[in-house]
């Protein structure tokens, strides 16, 4: 899944629920491009590794950076839905 469907599918979940502003796919890439940054600006993630601050997103899992190296730790919710997906 590329980043143009990711905002695609992502709009389109976000407006099932029927309550509330809607979501384009514009909006939901506007937010990945501010969150995890484009080649020419830095996201607000990586603003956040390069201080030193880890970033969690709740059971998600959790961004480090290290020696001039980021790492991703998939957080709990996210390992048991991949684990009884796969079996």
């Amino acid at each position: 899944m590329d980043k143009s469907q990711l905002a695609e599918k992502t709009a389109h979940r976000a407006g099932d629920g029927g309550n509330g502003p809607r979501l384009t796919a514009d909006d939901v890439g506007l937010v990945l491009d501010t969150l995890f940054g484009t080649v020419e600006h830095p996201g607000t993630i990586a603003e956040a590794l390069k201080g030193r601050e880890a970033v969690t997103l709740g059971s998600f899992g959790s961004f480090q950076g290290a020696d001039g190296a980021a790492t991703f730790r998939p957080g709990t919710a996210l390992t048991a839905y991949l684990r009884d997906q796969i079996r």
